[in-house]
């Protein structure tokens, strides 16, 4: 049997300092991303901490040539706030409205003068009505852009349209249902 002090106990040391070095590395590592993370404001919601918990849609104007974005709205927003824990119930005592003022689709990226990557561009003010009339901003001056490429014929390319509107106005629900809960 070798004693510690021989080259069979050093390469023992050794490789234990190693693993201990690394097990301290990864633990150094996982506190500071924990750290990082409460410092950043997430944190787990759940129904006992909402606001409030019914909410009813209200108005959704649409000042776009665009036709049914505010349908679309409407859709994303319901299924962002149940998603979220929210019920919607026709007379409740808070209250969200909104216009979209702004829809445009702009060419991204062209190959041979042929347009290859468009870009949907959604722009709204929505705010939440309370129980005592005041409102409040809710992603105040939100911009949601998504791009879609396509070279393909012009019934592909509309098809790939709605449905980055409809991502668009996902992102815009997520973004008014989050200042709801997080302010």
């Amino acid at each position: 049997m070798k004693d510690r002090h021989s080259a069979g106990g050093m390469g023992y040391l050794r490789k234990n300092w190693r693993r201990s070095c690394r097990l301290f590395g990864f633990a150094h590592c996982a506190l500071i991303m924990v750290f990082f993370l409460a410092a950043c404001g997430y944190s787990i919601q759940g129904k006992a901490n909402l606001p409030f918990r019914t909410v009813s849609i209200g108005k959704i104007f649409n000042k776009t040539f665009e036709p049914r974005l505010e349908d679309k709205m409407q859709d994303a927003l319901v299924e962002e706030l149940l998603k979220n824990g929210f019920t919607l119930v026709q007379n409740s005592e808070y209250r969200i409205e909104g216009v979209i003022k702004v829809f445009q689709m702009k060419v991204f990226a062209e190959k041979n003068n042929v347009a290859v990557e468009y870009e949907v561009d959604i722009k709204g003010d929505f705010k939440l009505i309370g129980p005592d009339g005041k409102s409040k901003k809710l992603a105040s001056e939100g911009i949601f852009i998504v791009s879609f490429l396509s070279t393909e014929t012009l019934n592909v390319v509309m098809a790939n349209k709605e449905v980055a509107i409809e991502q668009a106005l996902r992102d815009f629900s997520t973004e008014i249902v989050a200042s709801i809960i997080y302010t």
